[in-house]
């Protein structure tokens, strides 16, 4: 009897299993196409940062970048405006600005995110 069960219940496992690896499905995929996303958080300083970043920017001897251009916040800068370091001084003082880079235009210092060349702050003026 014992014997009669073990042969049962190895039969129902083999027949099990036949069917499992049956149902087995291979899927291949396309390969996907990369895509790069840059997203810019928007800067947020305080209006002492503001003014101690202008204050210390602003005595910067420097070239003004053509004003033929509009700088406004999330537009591209165009190739060839050169851009500045921000001064060590700021960078200590105002350490979320530390990665940016700047330019004066019309009395104006306006901050660029090297990665994008957008403009992510503007100063004074």
């Amino acid at each position: 009897m014992t014997y009669l069960r073990h042969a049962a219940i190895a039969t129902a496992l083999l027949a099990g299993f036949g069917s499992a690896s049956a149902q087995t499905t291979v899927i291949t995929r396309e390969p996907v196409e990369t895509q790069t996303v840059v997203t810019t958080r928007p800067l947020e300083l305080t209006p002492v940062e503001r003014q101690t970043i202008y204050r210390t920017i602003v005595r910067e001897p420097v070239e003004t970048a053509p004003p033929t251009v509009e700088y406004r916040i999330g537009t591209g800068v165009p190739d060839g405006v050169r851009l500045y370091e921000v001064p060590r001084e700021v960078a200590v003082e105002v350490p979320a600005v530390r990665r940016y880079k700047y330019m004066h235009v019309n009395g104006r210092v306006v901050l660029v995110d090297p990665a994008t060349s957008e403009v992510v702050a503007d100063f004074g003026g």
